[in-house]
């Protein structure tokens, strides 16, 4: 049996994965614009750069069904969660190494190819390491295992556009693509490919526990008959979605409402981003073994610290600031929802929920700063959703959590539908008021919380009151 010590090590070793998923997928936004001047592409087309991304967690899942189909055993019952992540970095080093060719042919499939393929290694490292860490401890408290590893990952989106912009451009000033070419893509990502096999090494040598579900598994479809994953699993599309397209259809709002252009919205953008991380670092502190007192010093401080770091990555990027430091009022809105939510996972997916549909609310009535403030705020509200979702999708599933999980990473193509859809109405009636897309999602995600809560309750499950008896210490 493992010590709550190696359950540390083995979490903190977890957490390295995470960094790389956002890193990526933050980084897709500095591939579009180049990809589409140097390419001379129309703007869906160059979106295609994250629609290419984002499918590939869908296609990886079905695969995953398809091959356990084929074997008769769920895959990672037979190989175990850490090989799941050795195998998914493989598959994410060989995407990386295809963008060697494709920019030496300039091939703009080839590039989307390899994206993809990045993409699908990431569904597998993704539908491997949240079982696994929700399996690092009680189930009730999974949520704070996964926040941990978000806060992490946030980092990486946060710095990665940054370091990926100044190893393509040799620049990380707004206009420096013009300067650059296709083939300036080359190095960042072989180097990239090289630290998912140093990275793949390091947990194989690792001595992380093999872990497999302790009851016979089962393949197919015969967790579908489980309501709170059937709901989960909409809950995952509602909100990656709502995740993805706040943050991309942010620069067309404020370019047609305020005239900005792409050289003055980088840190609005960014800000939307970095309220994740201010979120999810405030989520992760439950993850410490610190006092009462000393957590909610840690409450209130950490996120001001997150805001600070977004604030000064964006400074050396030679942004003007300023005219954010106002925004330190939706951070302190953040801090009293998590002081009310008390770290209840189906509480804390209302609240924050309901939240950010009030935001997306008040950003298509007002007008100027509240609204750019509003929709900004949308990253904060959304920072701590994905491991409430995901515990609560996958609670009671036994024999079935492994293909529970897989359906659940399959659903983030929401990903690439919904900033379609909200496009869509913003061409019909106009980019403000199309923020009733996320309002639509975040709605969604409160029923779910409503209606999750009481699925499970009629099978013995009651998270939030498991966490009050358990304790809210460390783990």
């Amino acid at each position: 049996m493992t010590t709550q010590s190696n359950q540390k090590s083995h979490l903190y070793t977890l957490m390295t994965v995470w960094f790389f998923w956002s890193f990526v997928a933050a980084s897709n936004g500095i591939l579009i614009p180049l990809f589409k001047e140097k390419f001379g592409l129309e703007q869906w087309q160059a979106q295609l750069v994250d629609f290419a991304f984002y499918i590939a967690y869908t296609v990886g899942s079905i695969l995953y069904f398809i091959v356990s189909s084929v074997i008769k055993s769920d895959i990672l019952n037979r190989i175990g969660y850490k090989n799941g992540i050795v195998y998914g970095l493989i598959i994410s080093a060989l995407g990386t190494l295809l963008f060697y060719p494709a920019a030496e042919m300039k091939s703009f499939p080839l590039l989307l190819s390899a994206l993809f393929i990045v993409g699908l290694g990431f569904s597998l490292q993704q539908t491997s390491t949240q079982p696994f860490m929700i399996a690092l401890g009680p189930p009730e408290t999974g949520s704070h295992r996964i926040n941990l590893g978000g806060a992490v990952n946030n980092l990486g989106g946060t710095i990665g556009p940054v370091i990926i912009s100044f190893a393509i451009f040799g620049s990380i000033a707004a206009d420096a693509a013009k300067n650059a070419t296709i083939e300036s893509v080359k190095l960042p990502y072989l180097i990239l490919g090289a630290l998912f096999v140093l990275l793949a090494i390091f947990f194989k040598v690792s001595k992380l526990p093999r872990i497999t579900n302790d009851e016979e598994v089962e393949i197919g479809t015969g967790v579908l008959k489980y309501p709170q994953l059937v709901l989960g699993m909409i809950a995952i599309f509602m909100y990656v979605g709502v995740e993805v397209t706040i943050g991309s259809n942010l620069g067309e709002y404020l370019k047609v409402t305020q005239g900005l252009d792409s050289s003055q919205i980088s840190h609005y953008v960014s800000m939307f981003w970095g309220s994740m991380m201010i979120g999810r670092w405030t989520a992760s502190i439950s993850n410490f073994e610190v006092s009462p007192t000393t957590k909610k010093l840690l409450t209130v401080l950490v996120p001001f610290v997150a805001f600070a770091i977004v604030l000064g990555v964006n400074a050396l990027h030679g942004s003007d600031m300023s005219d954010l430091y106002s925004y330190a009022i939706c951070v302190i809105i953040m801090i009293g929802a998590f002081f009310y939510c008390d770290e209840k996972p189906v509480r804390t997916l209302l609240v924050f929920s309901g939240l950010g549909a009030v935001a997306m609310l008040i950003g298509v009535l007002a007008s100027g700063t509240v609204t750019l403030f509003a929709f900004i705020s949308g990253g904060l509200f959304c920072s701590v959703l994905w491991p409430c979702i995901f515990s609560l999708g996958t609670a009671g599933l036994g024999k079935y959590t492994n293909q529970g999980s897989a359906y659940m990473i399959m659903m983030i193509c929401g990903g690439a539908v919904m900033p379609v859809l909200q496009g869509i109405a913003a061409d019909t009636i106009g980019i403000k008021q199309s923020y009733f897309v996320p309002i639509i999602c975040f709605a969604y995600l409160v029923f779910f919380g409503i209606r999750v809560q009481g699925v499970l309750k009629k099978q013995g499950l009651d998270f939030d009151n498991a966490v009050v008896k358990g304790g809210k210490g460390g783990h």
